[in-house]
């Protein structure tokens, strides 16, 4: 049954994503409420109502089921269970089940080696007796990630010896983990893809991504790779997606080797930061696509009509206060968008800009223009 427009949809998470779900719904005619544990919440500030508290609040699942008609979540870091008690009166996209997998590294991993895609090798370190069990000297050097809650280069930290990794482990606080081997790159990418309720697959140009200390910095759309690299890459996201029996917008993370094998890094349930560019240089963004696919909608063309280089704008450039918004906003190519943040944190994602060009070229350099502008200056 498609849900249209003037119904009340729900999400849960109040951040950035969440917002930007949250505008593209009220452009289509939908109502939006917000569950989110943050009383200034981006997204819960954007909302035509807003539940602040907890997501595991029966009380307050039980408010957001009963004014929904269709609930969907910003982050995969929702509790599972909440989930499942929503779909008992409401359709949920993504289901428990994608959800329960993407939020653990474990899980994640076994699922895709079970299925037959690509990673890098790994081992699970459930206490620090596993490293004398484990061979663990083939997977140095290499990076141990807790297996929960780890996101932007959060809860992890780099080993070349087991001396480092013993550290690490310590550093972390000594949870399950998951130990990866660090594996040379030559690039790291990312795909979106939308899958509908009956099966209908739409992706979105490949995004080439590059990271600092973790966090993404800039994405590069299309990607500066081979049509036959891409078409892979958008071919494996649309297999993990019909294993997963996944309805609603998914991203997939791959490595890039030197020979140009593909490894999967990661999944995530839901819009992408390097989706971001979609917004403004494709048909229908990554967010228009979340809510057509929640509501059984036919998916949206995901044409990309312009090149689009996208930068990441953290809490770092406000230490000597606002930055100079004019330096985005003097280039007629230049896309501002800013989060509606109270704090900016170090490290935390306060915004984005999206030059767009005719190429990929023009688009990157004024891009690195703007950003070398807006760095604050050094005392």
């Amino acid at each position: 049954m498609r849900i249209m427009p003037g119904a009340m949809l729900g999400v849960l998470g109040g951040g950035q994503l969440g917002r930007m779900f949250v505008m593209a719904a009220q452009q289509m005619g939908y109502r939006v409420t917000v569950l989110d544990p943050l009383p200034d919440s981006p997204a819960g500030r954007t909302a035509d109502d807003f539940i602040c508290a907890d997501y595991a609040d029966q009380s307050a699942l039980e408010k957001l089921s009963s004014q929904c008609i269709a609930i969907t979540t910003e982050f995969e870091n929702i509790p599972a269970n909440s989930l499942r008690k929503l779909a008992k009166s409401c359709v949920v996209s993504p289901d428990a089940y994608s959800v329960s997998i993407a939020q653990n590294r474990i899980a994640e991993k076994q699922f895709l080696g079970t299925n037959g895609f690509a990673i890098a090798p790994f081992a699970v370190i459930q206490q620090q007796d596993d490293f004398a069990t484990q061979d663990v000297a083939d997977l140095l050097p290499g990076i141990l990630k807790v297996s929960q809650f780890g996101y932007d280069g959060k809860g992890q930290k780099s080993a070349v010896d087991e001396m480092e990794l013993v550290a690490a482990y310590a550093h972390l606080n000594h949870p399950v983990c998951v130990l990866e081997k660090f594996m040379p790159l030559k690039s790291e990418l990312s795909v979106v893809v939308a899958r509908g309720r009956d099966g209908e697959l739409k992706t979105f140009p490949v995004s080439e991504n590059q990271h600092v200390n973790g966090i993404l910095d800039i994405s590069i759309v299309p990607a500066r790779i081979s049509q036959e690299l891409a078409a892979q890459a958008q071919s494996i996201a649309c297999k993990i997606a019909e294993k997963l029996d996944y309805q609603g917008v998914l991203c997939v993370e791959f490595f890039v080797l030197q020979n140009d094998d593909l490894l999967i890094n990661e999944i995530a349930p839901r819009p992408h930061n390097s989706g971001h560019y979609s917004i403004n240089a494709c048909v229908t963004s990554q967010f228009e696509q979340q809510v057509r696919t929640l509501c059984s909608l036919p998916l949206g063309s995901t044409t990309q009509h312009s090149t689009a280089v996208m930068v990441n704008l953290l809490g770092d450039l406000w230490q000597n206060g606002e930055p100079d918004w004019n330096l985005v906003l003097q280039n007629p190519s230049a896309k501002l968008h800013l989060y509606g943040k109270t704090e900016a944190r170090p490290g935390r994602k306060m915004g984005h800009y999206t030059v767009l060009s005719t190429d990929t070229g023009t688009a990157f350099q004024q891009a690195i223009a703007i950003k070398k502008q807006l760095e604050p200056i050094k005392s």
